[in-house]
């Protein structure tokens, strides 16, 4: 990326500098082993910092090209990949899925009871692609346990739990989606916001709308074109040098080891490759990724997607907003005034989410505490990445926001 002066770009040196202080103190306070700050403005790197340890027991900094989990960041990437598809005239957003995925026809909605013995009803329509994008499909996740759907797919073995800072899944995303198509919705399709599996079933429409393995998608048709040469669904043995230690809280302030980067179940290729959080990735690779949004679909003159077709995912596909939905807060942040497009959360009213932002504004973070958010109307774009599970520790991501709004004085 081109670099620039702050002040060449709208913003102010000494107040980004503020950003400085704060990630020395987060990092100096031990609940943090690094943050690595990105920001771009008008196509041009503004700003950008590490700090602290890729791996605090080695002594091991964090650098510019630091290899991290990024997780659910790994969610807009999948929802690139299928809507690349949708612009083949592949499939319409209001799509049934079941025209390509029969078995999920017949779909039943839990009602009441537990996983052994429930009461269910029918289902009143199929899901439609946009239900998977939009995370309204009424499929549950697993891993958070606040349902009894949420039971059953780990008793299924399509659960989210991390073991070795890993989803541990079936053995290939066909046998995942023939098992959670065959399990109860937590609710009818298109009636509730809920985090799911469900980007995960968008990796399955990928390989059979787009004929190869998602992997092979997410490598020839994104990461590749973009230059993301160390983003992917594992880190290949000459870059295990630059992978980071995983951690999570300690419960005294502080924080212990969660995964060990030399032994870590990243270091091979996943049987099966999650595309709701699979991915590696560095900072300046997301970035890349981020600018490529801003631009329109375009980067360096690899295009992935019309203009139109980007302003269609980042544009609210909800009622209301994700409150409305049924989820008042997901993570750390209060989801009043945010709003939810085709992969990615919309800001809809910086007021009523109580945090600065702009209406138009899309975003997501990962479970290590990672975070990006693209700002059309400002032409910029941050991103954040430390690795600390979960990522609702610790506010930082709307404390970094405070400081990077208020850096901007044109």
């Amino acid at each position: 990326m081109i670099t620039a002066k702050p002040e060449d770009v709208g913003l102010s040196g000494g107040r980004l500098s503020r950003i400085d202080a704060w990630m020395d103190r987060w990092v100096a306070s031990g609940r943090l082993p690094g943050l690595s700050v990105t920001i771009n403005r008008r196509g041009k790197t503004a700003y950008h910092r590490t700090t602290g340890h890729a791996n605090v027991e080695t002594g091991q900094k964090m650098a510019d090209d630091t290899i991290v989990r990024i997780y659910s960041m790994t969610k807009p990437l999948t929802s690139v990949a299928l809507m690349m598809l949708y612009e083949e005239g592949k499939f319409l957003l209001d799509d049934p899925i079941t025209r390509v995925l029969p078995s999920w026809r017949n779909q039943r909605v839990f009602v009441s009871g537990n996983p052994q013995k429930y009461d269910s009803v029918p289902a009143e329509r199929d899901i439609t692609y946009r239900d998977l994008l939009t995370h309204t499909s009424g499929l549950a996740f697993g891993f958070m346990i606040n349902h009894a759907v949420d039971q059953m797919y780990v008793n299924q073995g399509i659960d989210y739990v991390f073991v070795g800072g890993r989803p541990a899944t079936p053995p290939s995303l066909e046998e995942m989606t023939d098992r959670a198509g065959a399990l109860p919705l937590m609710a009818q399709p298109g009636k509730a916001w809920n985090y799911s599996i469900a980007t995960d079933i968008i990796g399955r429409l990928v390989e059979i709308h787009g004929g190869m393995k998602f992997e092979d998608f997410i490598a020839q048709r994104i990461t590749g074109p973009l230059g993301m040469h160390d983003t992917g669904f594992h880190v290949p043995e000459a870059s295990r040098g630059r992978f980071a230690a995983n951690y999570i809280p300690n419960g005294k302030g502080g924080m212990k080891l969660f995964d060990d980067p030399a032994t870590s179940q990243y270091l091979s290729p996943p049987p099966l490759p999650s595309g709701a959080g699979g991915l590696v990735s560095t900072a300046g690779d997301y970035m890349r990724f981020c600018q490529m949004m801003l631009n329109g679909g375009v980067l360096d003159g690899a295009r992935l997607l019309g203009r139109k077709t980007v302003e269609l995912m980042t544009a609210n596909h909800l009622g209301g907003d994700m409150a409305s939905m049924g989820k008042p807060r997901f993570s750390e942040a209060n989801y009043e005034g945010i709003g939810f497009g085709l992969g990615f959360s919309v800001m809809l009213d910086p007021a009523r989410a109580q945090i600065m932002g702009t209406p138009g504004e899309y975003a997501w973070g990962g479970a290590a505490s990672t975070a990006f958010w693209c700002d059309p109307k400002e032409e910029m774009a941050v991103v954040m990445l430390t690795q600390l599970l979960p990522s609702s520790t610790y506010p930082i991501r709307q404390e970094l926001r405070v400081l990077t709004y208020g850096a901007i004085v044109d």
